[in-house]
């Protein structure tokens, strides 16, 4: 098969196209031929070596496609069935992918590989920000960073579908159409508008009960400035880079506020959990509330090209690599 490896951390150029053995799937897991793979903001961490792994390291965490072989014990899938995972284990840049059964669910009907492959990781990551890590209530004001990006497309639809009065943040007017179009009804340039001012214009002062930022260091003053008193503060990507430390008093002083650093594994860490996380999103995409665009494409050997894209915010929603 061909995959994509790294052997030292870096910039894209560390990413190499390699043809391995076929791998066999072991006891309770799947071989998946794969037809489309995820690329994420995480994979770009794990390449640049901020989320360390041992390396040399395959990459990739999303995929989906058709299980080709199974292991001992599986019972929870047969041969032929359409699959997605979007929880590892790491090495999905690939064209044929070994997961454990308990980490796949089911593509229904009406869904197709690609789409399941673009939606599933930023999918989940939107249902567990907003329905469990910190409930979003109807007619509450909401800040989402980078809502032009996959997770934060996802994010602006379900929110609108909850009631949510979204106030979104875009990097160029192109984007803030599109954004405006999936249902903001407010939508901040933040490289040249002040956020925290726009955001308390809006709301007459009083500021966002919640904010969901994805961007980091460079948004990090201006969200924390957003936050309505008791607000919280939910951090959940370093597209700038990391944001700073958190000091409690400053919490404090701000009215009381909360900070969380929240993660997908922690969500989905049991099978019920993965299950229920995905029928809520594939639920949604049926039911025409969150449409996913796939942005943009790249054969697996571009998988370098991919990374330069995303990092430089040229892309817009989903971004796949067809192997």
């Amino acid at each position: 098969m061909h995959a994509i490896r790294f052997a030292t951390t870096g910039s894209p150029d560390v990413l190499d196209l390699v043809e391995l053995p076929d791998p066999q799937p072991g006891p309770g897991q799947i071989l998946v031929r794969q037809a489309a793979i995820g690329v994420n903001y995480i994979d770009t961490y794990h390449r640049s070596g901020l989320y360390p792994l041992k390396l040399p390291s395959g990459l990739g965490m999303e995929g989906a496609g058709e299980i080709v072989a199974a292991g001992e014990g599986v019972e929870r899938f047969a041969l032929g069935d359409r699959v997605a995972f979007a929880s590892g284990p790491i090495g999905a840049y690939s064209d044929l992918h070994v997961v454990d059964a308990s980490r796949a669910v089911g593509i229904p009907e009406g869904v197709d590989e690609r789409t399941a492959a673009a939606a599933l990781l930023k999918g989940m990551t939107a249902e567990f920000l907003l329905l469990r890590c910190r409930p979003l209530r109807a007619g509450e004001p909401v800040l989402i960073h980078a809502a032009a990006g996959g997770v934060g497309q996802i994010l602006v639809q379900w929110a609108r579908a909850l009631g949510a009065e979204v106030i979104a943040t875009a990097g160029s007017p192109a984007k803030a159409d599109r954004v405006r179009a999936l249902g903001a009804h407010h939508v901040i340039l933040y490289g040249e508008q002040d956020v925290a001012a726009e955001v308390r214009r809006i709301t007459g002062g009083t500021g966002v009960p919640v904010a969901y930022d994805s961007v980091g260091a460079s948004t990090f003053e201006g969200t924390l400035a957003s936050l309505a008193r008791r607000g919280t503060f939910v951090s959940f990507g370093n597209a700038s880079g990391s944001p700073p430390a958190v000091d409690p008093a400053r919490l404090m002083r701000m009215g009381s506020l909360f900070f969380t650093r929240p993660t997908l594994g922690d969500y989905i860490s049991t099978t019920k959990e993965l299950d229920a996380s995905a029928a809520a999103v594939f639920s949604r995409i049926g039911a025409g509330e969150i449409s996913i665009q796939i942005g943009q494409t790249f054969p697996l050997s571009q998988a370098r090209a991919a990374h330069e894209a995303l990092e430089s915010r040229q892309t817009v929603g989903s971004t796949l690599l067809i192997p």
